[in-house]
């Protein structure tokens, strides 16, 4: 049974936006090991990025939002391509998440499900410009975090950059509509106030 749950739960992982990793081609590399249960993945990464604590949920964007979010919108349109955090390529969710993140050197988990207990949730009504948004994967059913974006704007209508394999296919702006709103999970702060 217990083979069982481990492949079941692996393969809901799966259904969202969580992935192994690609070669990037860059110019600059580095190398950064990536434990993920009791396998480790090496992937090579454009920047150097700032190790967020061992084993901890938490990790604190110090800059500014706004400057995220404006670079963030810069890789609208770019594919989306499920495992992917190479923008000649494509981008899934948390790959994109990852790009933009790692672009400002600060490292974030890989995977959407593993951004669950990450940051200090907020209302959705109170949510700021560089805020993450959470969904469950396509199933709406099965609440597990297999989504994400990054809050773009919250005037009107709360909004979030994100890639998707729905409609647009790729990186693009979305309300958050009735689509959204059943797969919704939170909306967590990262940045420092």
């Amino acid at each position: 049974m217990k083979h069982f749950e481990k492949w079941f739960f692996i393969s809901i992982l799966l259904i969202g936006c969580n992935a192994s990793f690609e070669k990037d081609k860059a110019n600059k590399q580095v190398d950064v090991k990536v434990q993920v249960d009791t396998v480790v993945s090496t992937k090579v990464l454009q920047t150097p990025i700032i190790d967020i604590e061992e084993n901890s949920p938490q990790f604190i964007a110090t800059i500014n939002p706004k400057v995220l979010v404006e670079f963030a919108k810069t890789l609208s349109g770019i594919p989306y391509k499920y495992a992917s955090i190479d923008p000649a390529v494509g981008f899934d969710c948390s790959g994109f998440i990852t790009y933009v993140f790692n672009h400002f050197n600060i490292a974030v988990p890989r995977s959407s499900v593993d951004f669950t207990n990450v940051g200090i949730v907020v209302e959705p009504t109170l949510a700021k410009e560089g805020d993450l948004i959470l969904f469950t994967g396509t199933v709406d059913s099965i609440r597990i975090v297999g989504h994400m974006g990054i809050v773009s704007e919250n005037i009107d209508t709360l909004k979030f950059i994100h890639s998707t394999s729905g409609k647009a296919n790729g990186v693009t702006i979305s309300p958050l509509n009735e689509h959204y709103k059943k797969r919704f999970v939170k909306v967590i702060r990262v940045f420092e106030d």
